[in-house]
């Protein structure tokens, strides 16, 4: 296995193995991608996707609607990226209110 080389020049973006590769930016405010990314979520693919999917983690291309699942929030955007390049990406946990759970969880009462 051959390391792979990674130059940044934040001017330009990202090469890697000799390729050029743009480096993504958010084209919406943080506000603006969770109305998009939540509203999208909720009348389209949520009525789809979560019976047969709780716990996994779906991501949404707000821009077109595109989504994929995954165990992870990396495995999830990877595969979307690998159809929808350009995707700005926002992630669900199906059947959660967060992605992540952050502290520590209560005790199961007996």
């Amino acid at each position: 296995m051959q390391p792979v080389s990674v130059k940044l020049n934040f001017a330009k973006g990202t090469v890697v193995n000799g390729e050029y590769m743009n480096a993504l930016q958010p084209r919406y405010d943080k506000a603006e991608f969770a109305r998009r990314g939540t509203a999208m979520y909720e009348q389209q693919i949520r009525p789809k996707i979560e019976k047969s999917n709780h716990g996994e983690i779906v991501a949404i291309d707000i821009d077109s609607g595109a989504y994929e699942l995954g165990e992870d929030t990396l495995t999830a955007s990877e595969k979307l990226r690998a159809h929808h390049p350009q995707a700005q990406i926002w992630c669900v946990r199906i059947g959660h209110r967060g992605v992540h759970r952050f502290g520590v969880r209560p005790a199961a009462a007996d």
